[in-house]
């Protein structure tokens, strides 16, 4: 329940039921992750205390948005979502969409005090924000990349991973790439990179998640509809992604 599930326009009801849905698709297979987050710390904390998490190991929770609040405002709202989280913490710092950053200084005050906040999803798309990130973690904390186009250099920084979005449209290929990264076959996981990188552009080019359900109804597995205030892809863009997309062998 994040950007690319457009949640911010899901009714109560269609939010359970895509909770729902995932659950039993996934039938205990792979480990889920929540997106339990809002610009309201009091609703994110009465939800944490009522909901039933058994089938998820740990929340993703996104910096609060449109409030912008100070460096120790960010802190003090998930100093309070930490200690009422029955499950793990993974934070998320996305200032195009919030207007804020987590600085590193807060990111790490954090993950020092609260061992069961375990990771972040780094998406403000700066590398060197990233590799301060990496460079001062303590052991138990994980960064995670939360922007496409630099997710291999976060990597073969010392990153842990991805929360992807055009690994929604390419899962063979992009992942291939992660591996070959956290592998340090350097050659091949930039091979891979290049391949892609047109892609990862096109489809934030007029917005997430109008590209990647472009992508996901050429490649005949979702459909293009989004909900307003966003609106589809352009004519232009979509024929590029759709090339793009019939280009690639899946």
């Amino acid at each position: 329940l994040g950007t690319t599930a457009e949640t911010s326009t899901l009714t109560s009801a269609e939010k359970e039921l895509v909770i729902e849905t995932i659950i039993k698709a996934n039938n205990k297979r792979l480990p889920l992750v929540l997106g339990v987050g809002s610009n309201n710390t009091a609703q994110v904390v009465e939800e944490l205390k009522t909901r039933n998490f058994s089938d998820f190991c740990a929340i993703l929770s996104v910096s609060p948005y449109y409030n912008k609040p100070t460096q120790e405002g960010i802190y003090q709202h998930f100093r309070a979502i930490a200690t009422a989280s029955p499950i793990p913490v993974i934070l998320y710092n996305v200032p195009g969409r919030t207007s804020s950053n987590m600085e590193p200084k807060t990111v790490l005050r954090l993950a020092a005090e609260f061992k069961n906040i375990v990771a972040i999803k780094e998406a403000k798309g700066d590398i060197v924000q990233a590799m301060e990130l990496i460079k001062n973690k303590p052991d138990h904390f994980l960064i995670i990349s939360g922007d496409d186009m630099i997710t291999l250099p976060m990597i073969l920084a010392g990153g842990s991973g991805v929360i992807s979005v055009i690994g929604q449209g390419f899962p063979k290929l992009f992942s291939q790439m992660v591996q070959n990264g956290l592998q340090h076959n350097v050659k091949e996981s930039y091979a891979i990179h290049y391949k892609l990188a047109g892609a990862i552009d096109m489809i934030f080019e007029q917005g997430n998640p109008a590209g990647i359900k472009e992508v996901l109804k050429t490649l005949k597995i979702g459909e293009n509809v989004v909900r307003l205030p966003l609106v589809n892809v352009d004519d232009d863009l979509a024929h590029r992604l759709q090339s793009f997309t019939e280009s690639i062998k899946v």
